[in-house]
Formats: structure tokens, sequence, C-alpha cells
């Protein structure tokens, strides 16, 4: 699917402004009528008043504006697919997960600087396919290789340190699950970028790269942090109410461990890199990619795409059709419903 004018998106900031007038205008009459008359003169003087009836008005409006705004957007779905010859590397990000990625050493946080970097590689590339795995105490495939790009970006925006139940960095963990990741029927140049602070508590990690290495796969780490280190915060809502801490009742600080990067990936033949710069480490990451021979494989994409502007502007026309011909009349039905308890003695 494409979306043709995503600017028009911002037109769904109107809906909470409608919600808003309609919350100022039911506090204003009920303080008008309150002065005026008792709440059960009110309901003798007006007996078919529904509070439901305007609620309902101000959802079907909503919705009405919600549509129109999509069809101003105009998504369009892919209807022919077909087969195209590409040239590339295979590369699959492993990006930690573990709470640690919640210092805030580096702007905003380890995690966020993570996605930055990662996405900031992304839109420098060509034709090359990716993947991603999440990992903490364990690994998880989170986007198997693909040549869609937008999607990679997707998943990795939804990518939090609650994905993942077990804590921990376990890098050996991603590079085990990696070695399964590309495709064994082409032979593609295959690059494995592991984005950590480095934090891994065993020393499996070292093996695994030189076992994935003998399979063909190059290991390349970013270290995202400062080897200074610094506490790990414990938020709610957004704000910081405390920062973790050790059983002795000391906070812990975490600090980027740029050794055992760098060793991970002088056993895999590739290189380590700090991700304070993501200038520099796109710059790096894009000529060593250069370097490399591309390997010619097969993809599927979509080559036409149609319109389906029209089907959320008959939604908007429905919408508006129902807000005239049944809410803008006396509806006794609608008192009938009663949802409100309104007709309560």
């Amino acid at each position: 699917m494409q979306l043709e004018e995503k600017i028009w998106f911002w037109g769904l900031m109107v809906i909470p402004l409608i919600v808003l007038i309609f919350l100022l205008l039911q506090w204003w009459k009920i303080r008008m009528q309150r002065k005026f008359a008792s709440k059960p003169l009110l309901k003798r003087l007006s007996p078919n008043t529904s509070i439901f009836k305007s609620i309902l008005k101000v959802v079907v409006l909503s919705l009405a504006f919600a549509c129109l705004v999509l069809a101003l957007v105009n998504p369009k779905v892919g209807t022919k697919l077909e087969t195209v010859k590409r040239e590339g590397v295979d590369i699959v990000f492993a990006v930690d997960v573990s709470k640690s990625m919640l210092a805030e050493d580096i702007a905003p946080n380890r995690l966020e600087k993570s996605k930055q970097l990662v996405t900031q590689i992304i839109n420098n590339l060509a034709s090359d396919r990716v993947g991603i795995i999440a990992y903490a105490g364990k690994a998880f495939p989170q986007l198997p290789i693909t040549t869609d790009y937008g999607s990679a970006k997707m998943f990795l925006q939804s990518m939090n340190t609650d994905m993942l139940s077990s804590q921990g960095t376990a890098i050996h963990e991603a590079i085990e699950l990696a070695k399964d990741y590309y495709d064994d029927d082409q032979d593609t140049n295959r690059v494995l970028i592991i984005i950590s602070d480095g934090e891994d508590h065993g020393d499996l990690a070292t093996q695994a790269a030189r076992e994935a290495f003998d399979k063909g796969i190059r290991i390349f780490t970013i270290g995202v942090g400062d080897v200074k280190g610094g506490p790990i915060p414990e938020k709610r809502n957004g704000i910081i109410v405390n920062y973790k801490k050790d059983r002795q009742g000391e906070t812990v600080i975490t600090r980027l461990d740029e050794s055992t990067l760098k060793s991970i990936a002088q056993e895999a033949h590739g290189s380590y890199i700090n991700g304070r710069n993501t200038t520099e480490v796109v710059e790096h990451i894009r000529d060593i990619l250069n370097k490399m021979d591309k390997t010619e494989f097969e993809a599927k994409q979509f080559a036409d795409f149609e319109s389906q502007f029209q089907w959320f502007l008959g939604a908007a026309i429905f919408f508006l059709m129902i807000d005239i011909l049944l809410l803008e009349r006396r509806t006794s039905w609608l008192k009938r419903l009663n949802l409100f308890n309104e007709n309560a003695a």
C-alpha cells in the first residue's frame, strides 16, 4: 500500500478540537440550564432532550471528517506483482532492547539512538535486502530479509525494552539467530550489524562471531552510550521516578563496553564503530557496503497501484447523510435507547 498525500494526515488534528468544543459547549449548556431551572423542571420542559444524540452526532461527524482526510491522503493498493532482478548485499540489524538501553548517556537514550542509526543506514541503501533481530536475554526475529524498507522502518520504530521478558544482553543469541536468517539458496554477501552498549555478561559472543564468519557472515558492531556510563531510569507516564538499584540499594551504572564489541567484530573480520555521530556511522557503513561485491537476486514488488480514495469519500458521504437524515430530525427512538439513564426518576 502507498499513501500519496501524507501531509493531509495533519487534518486529523481537527477531531480532538471538535471533541473539545463539544465538551465545552455541554459544560456551558449545563451551567446555564442550572441557573434557569431545576433538573426535574428541565425534564418537564424538554422531555425529548438526549445527550446521547449529541454524543452520537459528534462521533458521526468525527468519522465523516476522518474518512474525508483519508480520501485526501489517497491510499493506493498494489494490483500487479512482478519479479525484478536486483544487486545488493543481505544486511541483518541486531538491535539491543535490554533495559540498559534506556540509559540517557547519549541523547535521547541508547535505544532511540539505535533506531535513528538503523533508520538512517536504511535510508542510504539502494537495492540491498535488510532484516531485523531484537535481542536482550534472548533473541527474537523482528523482520525477515526483505527489500521493503518501509516495513523495516515501521517494525524498527515499534521496538522497545518491554518486548522481551528475558532481560540481559546475550549478544551470542542474536548471532546464533542471524546464522539462519540468510537464504542459503542465494550466494549473497552477508552482513550482520550489531547495535548495542556491549554489556554482554558472557564469553560466548566471540565464539559465535567466529562461527558466523565461517558461514560467510561479516559482523560490524556499533556502540551506543558513553564509556563513563549512566544510570538506568525507571519511568512512570514518561516521567523519571527512580533509577535502577542493585541488591545493596546502590544506583546501577551501565557503561558502553567497547572492548567486547571490538572483539566480536574482529572475530568476524568486521570493524567497530562508535555510534555517537550518526553521519559518521552512516558514511562508514556506506563505504563498507560499496566495497563489497553485489550479488544479483530476484525480488517481488508491486508495479501497478490503484487509488482507493473513492471508498473513503463514499464513507464520508454516508456518515454525513446519517447526520442530516437522522440526527438533525426529532428522533424519539434515540431517546428510548436511554443509554445514559436519562429517563431515571
